[in-house]
């Protein structure tokens, strides 16, 4: 299994970014997908969930309204769009799949 998040970047408040998650290695058209991310000294924080359809998604109250999580499973890849970013959501966001794999992390730094 593997799972390659990319696109975090610094970027002021306000700002948008994408990021990605290629995955490979388990069939990714069948397993719901998932966003985390973590702030240093922080617990990891569950930031949204998509079904493997791609047509239900949840979202962590802090998030909701502010990032979208979408899927392309003809490329076997997961997206989170980021938009009015804030501080607070400075971390390092990580995509997972439903047996717990994840990828390395990219960082996201809002200042």
């Amino acid at each position: 299994v593997q799972l390659v998040e990319s696109g975090g970047d610094f970027l002021q408040p306000g700002g948008s970014l994408r990021l990605s998650c290629a995955a490979s290695g388990f069939t990714f058209s069948s397993s719901a997908m998932s966003w985390f991310r973590q702030a240093p000294g922080n617990r990891l924080e569950w930031v949204s969930t998509i079904n493997s359809g791609g047509d239900n998604a949840r979202y962590a109250d802090s998030v909701k309204g502010r990032f979208t999580i979408s899927r392309d499973n003809d490329k076997n890849t997961l997206y989170l769009q980021l938009n009015s970013l804030k501080s607070e959501d400075t971390a390092m966001y990580y995509c997972r799949n439903v047996r717990g794999d994840r990828g390395q992390g990219t960082q996201v730094t809002v200042s």
